[in-house]
């Protein structure tokens, strides 16, 4: 024979005494909740935003413009592995061995411009729109 099988809430019974117990919310609390959950996420979201514009040189005193602040973030983020390449490649030419986890942001770097190649997106404001 099979076992006797417990009922969920979406059989119309609960599944042990202790939820009968505890009180269901209300439409109002369910709403009250659902908009907490929604400020805190869109809080978490500028939280975000102010980060990047106080790490990324120039995007202080710039507005809200979301995003303006991820297209300079993008631009910024592949100077920075350009500059970490030619330090790769300046350090190699004179013979000083660099470490893989060194070398792993340039491969990133390499992968983006093989992408935007393989597109055929050669110009600069395309590149930065294809990163983001």
């Amino acid at each position: 024979m099979s076992e006797p099988r417990s009922k969920s809430p979406q059989d119309g019974e609960a599944s042990s005494a202790a939820q009968d117990d505890k009180p269901r919310l209300t439409e109002e609390e369910k709403k009250q909740n659902h908009i907490a959950s929604e400020q805190k996420r869109r809080e978490a979201i500028r939280a975000g935003f102010d980060k990047l514009c106080s790490l990324v040189p120039g995007l202080e005193g710039h507005g809200r413009s979301e995003g303006f602040v991820l297209k300079e973030t993008v631009k910024y983020m592949r100077a920075q592995l350009a500059r970490r390449r030619e330090l790769v490649q300046q350090a190699e030419a004179r013979g000083v061995p660099v470490r893989d986890e060194l070398k792993e942001p340039v491969r990133i770097l390499e992968r983006l411009e093989a992408r935007q190649k393989a597109m055929g997106s050669d110009t600069k404001d395309n590149s930065d729109e294809d990163a983001g």
